[in-house]
Formats: structure tokens, sequence, C-alpha cells
């Protein structure tokens, strides 16, 4: 069945399958930071051993975003989609079956894998399935809603399970869901024939692609989060990384049958809302990380009172996606619902520059949280939708790996930077004779303080470089009063 033949039951029944199969992903990422303690205690991880637990799926994962997109585009979404979701699935089994580190680390890079591919080529298949701007708009808005919220629910399902149960049940859980997503999965999606590896066959872009961003991807996790910035391994790595990029860059420009073409950049919109994604990711981790760890060590929360924590942004930005965002689109267009999502994002992460080592939830958090949401509900709705706007159908799903790659970039960018600062500053403050609490506070705040930096900076790029569409790239960002803004759609 091709996407033409789609009946809108079909269509909507096969939304739930993809956005069930990306939740899915979403939630491990959030179950595995809760169980690591456990894990911990149970196979003899040390601190910096543990670390790897997170951080081979992370660099997998990131690391193959972009290249499995593109070869969703060249072979076919839905059996990308399908691939993706075998491996990380038999993964799931061999992580909760681990006995040992070598195999709970070995098992999370090959299912970083399977995240990459199962992830990476599902906004992809969204905008080709929704052509009507309406329904493609709602659809994103459900999608983004999956994506952005997803990671609450897995602070709850994880306290539930590492509590009730043990860590081993983390992974476990995640088989059925695997397995019903890829029975239906199989049957609804439609089928879709790419254009062939010829169109895109360029081993050299892939190699150089891939090893640039696992190598950019760990360099964040690992040295500039252990060693600092300014360390000699960082900058080395670093170095390294970027040149990878440069020589992808010329490669791709050259090649005839480039991996990525670059005419996918060409767009103000979609570059600029990619740069969004990435100055927006790095801030918001000061709310999901650095909150958590106020909450726990400050707040002396439980794993479970956490997850509750979290649920006001969580409710507000699923009310948002689900029910408003797309109607918010339509009518203002993409940029204008963008810049005020921004902006509330910006106004929760200000709130959360004044915590206090004596502070309550009610007046520390959750005022923040509620406004949190609705930025988040309001925003990334309407990035999703720049972000694909203006790509060539046999584009999408480069442009959903793409906007996938972002966030992971941003993620670990904002990770690496904001924990090193607020480990050091918390240091600094123990050392001039603050109590524990003071100290670790002090660490928080400038943390909230830099992560609200890097939302201004992606409010700055949303004002800037994104135009109303149908504006020239080159013109002014100003659009006729009364007129809404309509973003293009993908037709396939």
């Amino acid at each position: 069945m091709s996407t033409a033949e789609l009946t809108d039951r079909q269509r909507w029944t096969a939304l739930v399958v993809l956005c069930v199969g990306m939740l899915m992903i979403v939630l491990d990422t959030t179950v595995v930071n809760v169980a690591l303690p456990s894990i911990q205690n149970d196979l003899g991880f040390s601190n910096s051993g543990l670390a790897w637990v997170v951080n081979a799926y992370l660099i997998a994962f990131g690391g193959l975003l972009l290249l499995a997109g593109r070869l969703g585009d060249l072979l076919s979404r839905r059996g990308v989609f399908l691939a993706g979701l075998a491996v990380f699935t038999v993964c799931s089994i061999v992580c909760g079956a681990s006995t040992s580190q070598a195999m709970l680390v070995g098992a999370r890079f090959v299912q970083g894998v399977g995240g990459a591919l199962t992830s990476a080529v599902v906004l992809g298949m969204i905008v080709t399935m929704f052509r009507e701007p309406a329904e493609q708009a709602k659809a994103i808005g459900v999608f983004a809603f999956v994506a952005s919220a997803g990671g609450s629910i897995g602070l709850l399902a994880g306290g539930v399970l590492t509590d009730t149960i043990n860590w081993h049940w983390i992974f476990f859980i995640n088989v059925p869901i695997g397995i019903v997503t890829a029975f239906f999965a199989a049957r609804l999606l439609p089928h879709d024939r790419g254009a062939g590896l010829r169109a895109g066959a360029d081993v050299i872009g892939a190699v150089l692609i891939t090893s640039a961003l696992m190598l950019l991807v760990y360099t964040m996790v690992k040295p500039a989060a252990d060693k600092g910035w300014g360390a000699s391994e960082t900058l080395t790595l670093g170095a390294i990384a970027l040149g990878l990029v440069a020589l992808f860059v010329w490669r791709e420009a050259r090649a005839a049958t480039p991996l990525v073409p670059l005419r996918i950049f060409r767009s103000r919109n979609v570059s600029g809302a990619n740069l969004v994604q990435v100055l927006s990711v790095a801030g918001m981790f000061g709310v999901f990380f650095m909150g958590t760890l106020y909450l726990e060590r400050v707040l002396e929360f439980s794993p479970l009172q956490i997850g509750f924590a979290f649920l006001p942004a969580t409710l507000t930005m699923g009310a948002l996606s689900i029910g408003w965002a797309d109607r918010l689109i339509l009518r203002f267009g993409g940029r204008a619902v963008l810049i005020a999502g921004m902006a509330m994002i910006c106004a929760g992460l200000a709130w959360f520059t004044q915590i206090s080592a004596d502070g309550n939830y009610w007046v520390d958090v959750f005022p923040a949280m509620a406004v949190f949401g609705l930025g988040g509900g309001t925003a990334f709705p309407a990035l999703m939708t720049l972000a694909m706007s203006g790509v060539e159908p046999q584009d999408a799903g480069l442009a959903s790996g793409l906007v996938n790659t972002t966030a992971q970039v941003g993620g670990a960018l904002g990770l690496a930077i904001l924990a090193t600062l607020a480990s050091t500053h918390s240091a600094a403050l123990r050392a001039s004779g603050s109590a524990e609490a003071e100290a670790l506070t002090g660490g928080y705040r400038l943390a909230f303080v830099v992560g609200l930096g890097f939302a201004l900076g992606a409010l700055l790029v949303a004002v800037v470089v994104i135009r109303p569409a149908g504006a020239p790239q080159g013109a002014p960002a100003h659009g006729h009063a009364g007129e809404p803004e309509r973003e293009p759609v993908l037709s396939s």
C-alpha cells in the first residue's frame, strides 16, 4: 500500500504506530538515568565506568542519525524503521540480561544503532503521509509532544520499575512494546521505495560524517565533561571532529551522487530551525538535567517524586502540542509561534536562576515548569514544521535525520558545558566554606544562567534568521497585517 492509497483512518493509525516507536526510544534515556545507581551497585561499575552505560548509547545514536535518515530516502523509510525496531528490541533483551559491565556497555552501543535507525525516519514519514497543512501541523504537534515530553514519563516509569522490581526491567519493558509496534508497523505503514543507493552511494561521505559525529558526541560527553573545554584532549579531539566535518562538506560539494545533497541547507528556514534546535536543546538540559539534580540532592526528592515534579511541564506541553499548536501555526505561522514559544522557554529558565538552597517546590520549581511547558508546547511543533518546510520529498528522511542529529548534538553540548560549569562552581563554593546545599545550589544556578544564554541565542536566531513563509530568503522578516503565514508542505 502506497502513501496515496491510505485512508484518513489508516494514516492516523500509522501516526500512532510511529509515535509509539519514537516514545520507546525517548523513554529509554530517562529510564536508564533513574536506574544508574542500582546498575552501579549490581555490576560494580566505577563512577567513570558507569558513564559509559549512557555514553555508549549516545555516541552510536548521535553519530548515525544523519546517515540513517539518508538511508531511508535511498532504500525505504519503512524498511529502515522496522530494522531499527528489530535491533533496538533485541538489544533491549541483551541489556536486561546483562551480567557484566562489558556485556551491558556493548549492548547499549548496538541499541544506539537501533535507536538511530528507528527515530531518524519518523518525521520524514509523517510529513509525506500528511500533505494538507492543517493535518500536517496537527501530526507534527503529536510527534513533538512525544519527542519532548516523553522523558518525564520515563522518570516515572524508571522510578516505579527500579523501586518495585529491579533495574533489568527498564530494558525488558521495551520488548513487548517493540514487538507490538513492529507487528502493526509492518501492516499499517505505507510501502515506499527509495531512490536507490546509486542516487547517493557515497561511501567516503558516509564514513566521514559518521566518524565526525561520533567523535564530536564522544568529545562532548567524555573529555569535555570530565576534564573541561580547555583540556588538550578536548581541544585535539574537537579539532579532529570539526576537520572531518569540513572534509565531509568538501566531499559532498564535489561528489557526483552525494550522501547528503547540500541543497537541503539552501533553505534559510531549514538551516535556521536546526540552529535553533541545537541552542534550545542545549539550554533545555538546564531544566531536565540540572533540575533533576536540584530536586534530588537539595530538595531530597525520590525518583518517583521527581517524575511527578516534571508533570506540569509534561502535561502543558501535551495539551498545547496536540490541542492548540497546529491551530496557532496555521493562524500565525511557524515563525511567530516559534518566537513566542522560545520567549516563554527563556522566561522559565530565568525563573530557575532564582532557586535557593532552602527552596520550596511550589515557589521555586512549579511556576517555572508551567511556563516552560507552555513554551515547549508551542515552540517545538513550530520548530519541527520549519525544519521540514520546503524540503524536497526525496530528501524528507535526510531532513528528519538532521532534526534528530541537531537535537542530539545540542543535548550533548548542553550536558557537557552545564555539568562542567555546575561541578566546578560548586567545588569552588565548598572550598570557600559554603555548606553542601548552598554549594550545589550555586552550581545549579550558574548552569541555569548559561542555559538561559543558550535559549536567548536560539530566540535571537529565530528572530533574525527565520523568515515568514512565502518571503524571499533574503527579505526582511515581516508580513502583511492580517495575513497568516502558510508553511510549505511536502508532497509525495
